[in-house]
């Protein structure tokens, strides 16, 4: 086992046996794991389908080719829902994770019994995808694009909160306890001290979120949560390809317009 010494020469160490012994038990347990659910993989998997995929799969592409670009217009406003299910519900994500974010981080926390409740709303949102929540919101509000807002928010509310909670008890207490000893109120430390610090990962954060939640929300129309990929699912029901090729290339060319746009604001903040 190589040891770094005080001039950076490396110097060769023999390992305790109960140390080469838990290695190996390691090793172990990883190779038996992964036969295990190879096993599990295998019997679940009809390998005779996968015996022509290549050629199922070029002959898909072959009739998505060329794309239908005579349904582009009507794409429009599907596209702009999507846009919308993306940046509303990342709105509302972050106005309800912001607060939860200072309830869930040690240093800012008024009560360990608020932090937990904070922790379990910020796991809870992180444990369920947003597809899930879609599915679910669609049977309860009904289909449509109010159904995608409230699943693109509670996913990022999750995602929000940890990176957040996270930045804030990784501050500089130093300015906190100079604030604080002037005899400033709380709201007022947060303020002058906590903010100015926490900003640029706020943002990045935020805007980080809203590029990952353009992606999402394009396929929220699947089970009927708005957007462009209720188009995209029609037109894989009626296997017209070329509509459903155009529909791809508007989805990607959006999120590379997203991706450049994040990529530049949060290389502003930072």
């Amino acid at each position: 086992m190589p040891l770094t010494t005080a001039d950076n020469q490396y110097r060769w160490q023999r390992r305790e046996r109960k140390q080469q012994l838990a290695i190996w038990a390691g090793w172990f347990v990883g190779i038996l794991l992964f036969l295990i659910c190879w096993k599990v993989i295998s019997d679940n998997t009809i390998w005779e389908f996968l015996e022509d995929a290549g050629v199922q799969g070029l002959s898909l592409v072959n009739r998505m080719i060329p794309p239908d670009w005579s349904i582009t217009g009507s794409l429009m406003g599907p596209l702009w829902d999507t846009l919308n299910i993306a940046t509303v519900g990342t709105a509302l994500g972050v106005a309800i994770a912001f607060p939860l974010a200072f309830l869930a981080a040690r240093n800012t926390s008024p009560h360990p019994l608020m932090r937990g409740l904070a922790l379990t709303v910020i796991v809870s949102s992180r444990s369920i995808n947003a597809l899930i929540w879609a599915m679910l919101l669609v049977t309860i509000v009904g289909p449509g694009v109010f159904a995608g807002i409230i699943a693109i928010a509670l996913r990022s509310i999750g995602f929000i909160g940890k990176l957040l909670y996270e930045a804030i008890e990784e501050i500089n207490s130093e300015p906190v306890e100079a604030i604080t000893a002037s005899g400033a109120a709380n709201t007022q430390v947060l303020a002058w001290s906590v903010w100015p610090q926490i900003l640029p990962a706020f943002v990045g954060t935020a805007v980080y979120r809203w590029d990952i939640n353009i992606r999402e929300s394009t396929v929220l129309g699947l089970v009927g949560a708005g957007g462009i990929g209720l188009q995209m699912n029609a037109a894989i029901n009626n296997l017209a390809w070329g509509q459903v090729a155009t529909v791809f290339v508007l989805i990607f060319a959006t999120v590379v317009v997203s991706e450049w746009l994040s990529a530049r604001i949060r290389r502003s903040v930072s």
